[in-house]
């Protein structure tokens, strides 16, 4: 661990000339340029708060928001796993020819995803500014910061290890695609949380740790108060956890990788 965290350091300039060079490409010859990252999020709300607010019978200003949230959040998972599997492949020239550690590789990815997340968590503060008139429940945002660094932690932890698995098994991508449509449905994203419960589901959602860092994320904004202490030790288990995974999945497989790219 502390080899790749100081060989990352030591490498930082390289890895931020990587990252701003992914924002070039993107957005080349865009004519919104950055504000695709504002507008995707804000349609897809759009179109759930229109189909789902009555359906399930909640205030639209306020489901918009708790769900802008929520979508900031899922975005930058799923970029984190699906996309984050050509981490290594995409940098095979760098892998023949440098001793880079391997986190930083993945860690370019996930820091574009970052930003990208950031944005659309932007749009949703501005609507919550915009639904209550005034910025009271932003002080909250020191009860996010830390959800926010451990999502960033398990993100990387997530795009790390699917980086080695799409190297051993090229499917890996396409599999995860399938399961992210449906951990999709079976967070509560486009639903509250109590309608699993209501219908004898609430494990699914107590037992998901996307749930978890939605809910540390959420509380402090949409409701002004401090989630449950075991939420917050249940998303650091969580996030610990993938953290070490992903250490471990690196320290066995990072020698063998370049005689399967």
């Amino acid at each position: 661990m502390l080899n790749q965290v100081t060989g990352i350091w030591k490498f930082r300039n390289f890895l931020l000339a990587l990252v701003r060079l992914d924002f070039r490409m993107r957005y080349k010859r865009s004519a919104l340029g950055t504000g695709w990252a504002l507008l995707i999020p804000i349609a897809m709300a759009g179109t759930y708060v229109i189909v789902f607010s009555g359906v399930l019978g909640l205030s639209p200003a306020e489901y918009a928001t708790s769900l802008l949230v929520a979508l900031a959040v899922w975005g930058f998972v799923r970029e984190c796993a699906v996309s984050g599997c050509l981490a290594l492949i995409s940098h095979e020239n760098y892998i023949r020819q440098s001793p880079l550690p391997f986190g930083l590789y993945s860690l370019r990815f996930v820091i574009g995803y970052a930003i990208q997340g950031l944005l659309a968590f932007g749009v949703a503060l501005a609507a919550l500014v915009i639904k209550d008139g005034h910025a009271e429940k932003l002080l909250m945002l020191w009860a996010v910061a830390p959800a926010l660094l451990m999502i960033f932690v398990a993100g990387w932890a997530v795009a790390t290890v699917c980086a080695f698995a799409q190297v051993h098994f090229h499917d890996t991508k396409h599999l995860l695609e399938i399961f992210a449509q449906i951990l999709f449905f079976l967070t509560p994203i486009v639903y509250p949380a109590e309608l699993l419960t209501g219908k004898g589901l609430g494990w699914v959602a107590r037992f998901n740790p996307l749930n978890a860092y939605m809910e540390l994320v959420r509380r402090p904004l949409i409701a002004g108060e401090l989630p449950d202490v075991k939420v917050y030790a249940y998303a650091a288990f969580c996030t610990a956890a993938l953290y070490l995974f992903a250490l471990a999945t690196t320290w066995r497989c990072q020698k063998k990788v370049v005689y399967q790219l």
